[in-house]
């Protein structure tokens, strides 16, 4: 390319980014500065995230500074945004808190970026502490924003207070929950102990459920010693994945278990019967 501005060099940051070639992003970064290029809010906010993958922390901190200096951090909210996120995803949640609290403006991405990033460093509780900063600030959760916390309340078994939430995400917020939603509620309520509870919300769920919600319950059954609740959840794995022969197996072994010897069989003739085989190394008792 005979002429480069900042645009060009952002848009090979973002492929580059995107191909997970992180490395030559920031070597590329190097010599755009070389070449007297200044970086712009886009050329930050597509950096940041590489730093991140990358663990390159001094390289994220040293474009939190440019971001700073030039006043690109001040300016455009995307550019904070992507300097907490950069934090949250480096494990250093009091930069990313102090960050957050610097912005001079903030949006529902900002408090998405950090009730998330609690989530997965062990600040549950101040993730949800967070989620109600948010209604003082007048920012308005998004589905997002109810992924994150619903998490934090599964983490610290807030059983009470993801009920409510999840209950008011219609209710007040007019946010129809999706299968990441639900998925925040079974596990919670299979850890918690409300097995039951998780099989019937997924038997009211609008959508069709996948077999990963159906396994967070068969386990939670294992847990806590529910045969009956988890021959259940066994049948309607088999309804959603007939073909799967695991799904036989794992009906069959419940009925060994319990000496129903008739019921073996029955399994057998039924997986005869749709043409299914068992695979190698799925262990069926008998």
């Amino acid at each position: 390319m005979s002429e480069r501005n900042v645009a060009s060099w952002n848009t090979i940051f973002s492929c580059l980014g995107q191909s997970g070639r992180d490395r030559e992003a920031l070597e590329l970064f190097d010599e755009m500065r070389k070449q007297g290029f200044q970086p712009d809010e886009v050329t930050v906010v597509s950096l940041l995230p590489v730093c991140a993958r990358l663990g390159a922390v001094d390289a994220g901190q040293q474009i939190e500074s440019y971001a700073e200096s030039s006043r690109l951090l001040n300016d455009f909210i995307s550019v904070g945004n992507a300097v907490i996120d950069f934090y949250c995803k480096s494990g250093d949640m009091e930069a990313s808190m102090r960050k957050f609290r610097e912005m001079p403006r903030k949006n529902v991405v900002s408090f998405n970026t950090m009730i998330t990033g609690m989530a997965f460093n062990g600040k549950d509780r101040q993730g949800v502490k967070l989620f109600e900063e948010m209604a003082t600030e007048g920012v308005i959760p998004n589905d997002v924003t109810f992924v994150g916390v619903l998490t934090c309340c599964s983490h610290t078994g807030m059983v009470d207070r993801a009920r409510e939430l999840f209950a008011s995400m219609s209710m007040d917020h007019q946010i129809e929950p999706k299968l990441e939603h639900y998925g925040c509620m079974v596990d919670l309520l299979g850890r918690s102990g409300c097995v039951r509870e998780a099989f019937d919300l997924i038997r009211k769920m609008p959508m069709t459920p996948n077999a990963a919600l159906w396994g967070s319950v068969l386990s939670a059954c294992r847990t806590h010693g529910d045969k009956e609740l988890a021959e259940l959840t066994v049948k309607e794995l088999i309804n959603l994945e007939p073909w799967n022969s695991g799904n036989y197996v794992l009906l069959s072994n419940l009925y060994a278990e319990a000496g129903r010897w008739n019921e073996v069989e029955k399994v057998r003739v039924q997986m005869r019967g749709r043409c299914v085989h068992k695979v190698a190394g799925y262990s069926a008792v008998g």
